[in-house]
């Protein structure tokens, strides 16, 4: 895939993601741009909370796919990653796309109407972490469904900007781990 692709992938998810959301929540709900963008819970010690909590897990998950029973989904995902071909730059805009997009879509949009539960499966399973042919990377999705699952019920206490930074990190803390290895 080339550069251009990747960066409007990127962006489309950025920048189309939430629309969907923020139209729905505006005209049905009554919304504002704040209250979408849950300005009123910004605030840098949730960002940080989120930022440790982003790493902890990324570090826990990378810890349990370099498990012998695991190996085997971390070299996918590795080469899979590799064929990208992404530099530093590629590495921080993709993981902020990943998560302002996604958490708008799923935490503010989706989850307002389906709940944290059904929006947590729906988001992993749509990452392609649940599998009827691969029963390895159903484990996978388990492993990463706590995680989504903690992002989901927190969302109301600790607000979007703690979900965007922890899920921006873990996939900082992904791609930079998997993107230049192989094993």
């Amino acid at each position: 895939m080339d550069k251009f692709r990747i960066y409007l992938i990127g962006a489309a998810t950025l920048l189309l993601f939430p629309l969907p959301a923020y139209f729905i929540l505006h005209y049905a709900e009554g919304w504002s741009f704040s209250d979408f963008f849950q300005l009123h819970h910004l605030s840098l010690k949730n960002i940080i909370l989120g930022i440790n909590l982003g790493m902890l897990y990324a570090f826990f998950a990378i810890f349990l796919l370099s498990t012998p029973f695991l190996k085997h989904e971390k070299i996918k995902q590795a080469q899979l990653l590799q064929q990208l071909n992404l530099n530093s730059v590629d590495i921080v805009f993709l993981s902020l796309c990943a998560g302002i997009g996604e958490e708008l879509l799923f935490r503010i949009g989706i989850q307002f109407y389906l709940g944290p539960l059904l929006t947590s499966l729906l988001f992993v399973a749509l990452h392609g972490y649940y599998s009827f042919t691969n029963w390895r990377i159903n484990l996978y999705g388990l492993l990463i469904t706590p995680f989504i699952l903690i992002l989901a019920y927190s969302i109301d206490t600790l607000g979007l900007w703690f979900c965007i930074s922890a899920h921006f990190t873990y996939d900082l803390v992904m791609f930079v781990a998997y993107a230049r290895k192989r094993n």
